[in-house]
């Protein structure tokens, strides 16, 4: 049985530390040819950060670190760097550097808690997070993650302890309501554990952890068909959660819906293909209703990823002996008998097959030693399989299901939940691994922008053109192919080592002559795939200024001011919010963005649709800009512009669907995310959902 689904605190920190504790100061293009400006470098490495550009940071920072050591910063950011690289033993030791050089910083206790945990040191979790709430007392993630681990050890007083205080901080947090009824259903006590639920569904009901947390408990009472009402919802709010339908599978088996329940492993396993309980249990139900041939797939399928497994080896080949295929069946049944040489079933299956394909003596043999152990039995001899008097009880709690962990092979036929053990595992890897399927942050799409690299999107196979753009191309002035993009790739280093030599290489043609725009241009793009707006902002300026009827520039300057603006009101929102080291005065730290700055972006967009009237994404990037001064109306006239040019431009009709909802025009807006959604962006239809009245 799949556990309950938290959204866990470790992504919520990385959003929270990495989008607002960074900012954007203005850079000058000479640190790469003079000694090294470290306040500067420190700024575009964190830059870079900020926007994902992972492994860049880390080589600003290791500048800054080799000329002053003794800066915690450079070593807490590159620790934060290496965490969204998956590498926690640098994460945690650049953590350990920054403590010891101001043991004042929260935000370090943080991350090399998180490190911890990524590598199973609970202990040293529970010191960190102890350590950093002696300077920040009511910091709620702080207390979610330490129950968190209090939890994992097993520790469920302190869980709950931990759990009240958060509580007092934050009464409304739904996460912490869940967290401690499912402390209450370790402990054993499901009363406890359905007030918790209960309260958690009335504080947020377009939460599907809370219905899907609920579900499970109902389950375990044997209210299938309340579990299946409580799963319904939490499809309903999260459709890309496997673990749901597996659960509503189960509900519906125990209700004797089996169509129902094999196309909830359908769905289960379109989500996620390797899913053992989903192929186990739908080839038991498929068997049972004469679907052998692709029963016997699911069991192959199993037996791929655990070869060993009797159970499965068992059934298939029952089905192989169904479908005729008497040899293969053989072949399984030998296995079983092989592992468990007292299953009467494994000899008498295949003493069968042997007759089919004409072995009698086999077939005799199997026969003597069923006939042999009927008569033992009779006797009162005692089976040497003992995993049958070990699962007794389990077999004798539950006819129709049996823990995953369960040998007993007269159990063979029943549909198989997860054990207790599997249950921690899953509930662990949630708190540990990225979670893909959560209730997304309702934002707009990016900006596009012109660069070189692109993410690949398993969903969205668009290929962005535009013929100017591909007549630069064609030009070859390029070191590689611009792309038009909304979704970035950040840099490898080997990638960051090329652009770091363009730029050497710009600045001599530019030295030979400073008369050529697109040369300042594609100085001002190396720039900017490294994060050196300032210095990228100051070379699109120079190309405007030596061809102002070039709009690449005028677009790649809006796109980078833009990007300024946004750091800069992070920063300003970590001032507010979030305390970095214990004990510091922020009050002067505000860096204010004003309707201004972004007008100045705005006018920057309305050159490139002047330029570039045909140019869809001109008008898309200024409806974003709009969107942000609030000026609702005429991003929904930008937005219209670019659908008009562009009747499949999929962001487009997500963002314009998220206008009308701020406008109060659910059903138009519904209607463009559903667009949205058909065109690729997954997050439209959770989206609908949270704006679509849930039928009870």
């Amino acid at each position: 049985m799949k556990n309950i689904n938290f959204v866990f605190v470790y992504k919520h920190l990385q959003d929270k530390m990495v989008k607002h504790i960074l900012t954007v100061f203005l850079l000058l293009p000479s640190f790469l040819y003079a000694q090294i400006n470290t306040e500067r470098v420190m700024t575009i490495a964190r830059n870079a950060l900020y926007f994902e550009d992972y492994v860049l940071s880390i080589q600003y920072f290791n500048q800054i670190i080799s000329v002053k050591p003794y800066l915690y910063e450079p070593y807490f950011f590159r620790g934060l760097a290496k965490f969204n690289l998956d590498d926690y033993q640098g994460a945690e030791e650049d953590c350990d550097a920054a403590i010891d050089r101001n043991p004042f910083v929260v935000g370090a206790y943080q991350v090399r808690g998180l490190a911890r945990i990524r590598q199973d040191n609970y202990d040293g979790a529970i010191d960190d997070y102890k350590s950093a709430l002696k300077y920040d007392p009511e910091n709620v993630v702080l207390w979610h993650n330490l129950s968190l681990c209090h939890m994992q050890k097993n520790d469920y007083q302190s869980a709950k302890e931990d759990l009240e205080r958060l509580l007092k901080i934050a009464p409304k947090n739904t996460k912490a309501y869940l967290m401690r009824g499912e402390v209450f259903l370790k402990e054993k006590d499901t009363i406890q554990a359905l007030r918790d639920f209960d309260f958690a569904i009335t504080i947020d009901r377009y939460d599907p952890d809370a219905w899907g947390a609920r579900a499970i408990v109902c389950i375990q009472q044997g209210k299938y068909a309340d579990a299946e009402a409580d799963l319904n919802h939490a499809i309903h709010l999260s459709v890309k959660n496997a673990g749901n339908y597996i659960n509503r599978a189960l509900a519906r088996f125990h209700q004797n819906n089996l169509r129902g329940a094999m196309g909830d492993y359908d769905l289960a396993l379109d989500i996620d293909p390797n899913n053992f309980l989903g192929h186990y249990n739908r080839g038991l139900l498929r068997a049972q209703v004469g679907d052998d041939n692709r029963a016997i797939e699911d069991f192959d399928f199993v037996l791929k990823m655990e070869p060993d497994n009797m159970m499965a080896t068992f059934n298939r080949g029952l089905l192989r002996a169904q479908t005729g295929n008497y040899r293969g069946a053989i072949s399984d049944y030998s296995k079983v008998i092989a592992e468990y040489p007292n299953f009467t079933a494994g000899y008498y299956h295949r003493a069968d097959a042997r007759k089919k394909i004409g072995d009698r003596k086999g077939a005799e043999q199997d026969e003597f030693k069923v006939m042999k152990m009927q008569i033992d039995k009779r006797n009162g001899a005692t089976s040497n399989n003992k995993d049958v008097a070990d699962n007794a009880k389990q077999s004798e709690k539950d006819s129709r299901t049996r823990k995953k962990s369960d040998k007993n092979m007269d159990n063979y036929r029943k549909i198989v939940i997860a054990d207790d053990s599997e249950i921690d595992q899953k509930y662990k890897s949630y708190y540990r691994g990225r979670v893909q399927d959560r209730n997304v942050t309702i934002k707009p799409e990016s900006m596009y922008a012109l660069t070189y690299y692109e993410k690949i999107s398993d969903v969205k196979g668009t290929v962005h053109f535009y013929k100017y753009i591909d007549a630069l191309n064609q030009s070859k002035i390029f070191p590689k192919p611009l792309k038009i993009t909304n979704m970035e790739a950040p840099l490898t280093e080997e990638q960051v080592k090329y652009h770091f030599a363009l730029i050497d290489a710009h600045t001599s043609d530019i030295v030979a002559d400073d008369k050529d725009a697109k040369k300042r241009f594609l100085r001002g793009m190396d720039f900017y795939l490294v994060q050196d707006f300032a210095s990228s902002v100051a070379d699109f300026t120079k190309a405007i200024l030596l061809d102002d009827t070039f709009f690449p520039a005028y677009f790649m300057r809006a796109l980078v001011r833009y990007k300024q603006l946004e750091y800069e009101k992070a920063e300003a929102e970590m001032d507010d919010k979030g305390p970095s080291v214990a004990g510091e005065d922020k009050s002067d730290n505000h860096n204010d963005v004003t309707a201004v700055d972004y007008n100045i972006v705005k006018k920057d967009l309305d050159r490139v649709i002047q330029l570039a009237p045909d140019f869809v994404y001109g008008y898309y990037n200024r409806a974003n800009v709009s969107s942000i001064l609030k000026d609702y109306r005429g991003a929904l006239a930008d937005y219209n512009k670019a659908i008009e040019l562009n009747k499949d431009f999929a962001e487009a009709y997500f963002n314009r669907g998220l206008t009308h909802i701020f406008l109060g025009d659910n059903k138009q807006g519904i209607s463009d995310l559903s667009k949205a959604g058909e065109l690729g962006i997954v997050p439209a239809y959770n989206i609908i959902k949270r704006f679509t009245q849930i039928r009870e």
